[in-house]
């Protein structure tokens, strides 16, 4: 299969997987801290790293219908969230290639 490359991010703040400890985005990378998530609280992050797409799936959510992939920890393949591929509505399209981090399935290192 090969060797799985992990990205370690610098900064004072980073989130990891819960799981496996793995870094997956930085503080720096936050647009808002006000979603909700399948399991509560969640994070809306310009970027995100160490993580694999699920499938493309169009999804209602709060804030209307949108295309999403599920992401996943490509470390321990525990799903921690989703990436916006596509809003329909127009007040929603600056979410298109951010990512949601659910806060249950993150640890905060150097908080």
């Amino acid at each position: 299969m090969g060797r799985l490359y992990i990205e370690s991010l610098s900064g004072a703040k980073i989130f990891k997987c819960k799981y496996c400890k793995v870094d997956s985005a930085s503080q720096d990378d936050i647009v808002s801290k006000d979603f909700q998530g399948r399991y509560g609280k969640a994070y809306l992050f310009r970027h995100a790293v160490n993580i694999s797409l699920g499938p493309i799936e169009e999804r209602q959510l709060i804030s209307g219908l949108h295309t999403v992939n599920d992401i996943y920890c490509s470390s321990c393949q525990q799903i921690l969230g989703w990436r916006y591929e596509r809003a329909y509505e127009p007040s929603q399209k600056y979410k298109e290639g951010m990512y949601i981090l659910e806060k249950e399935r993150m640890l905060k290192e150097g908080w």
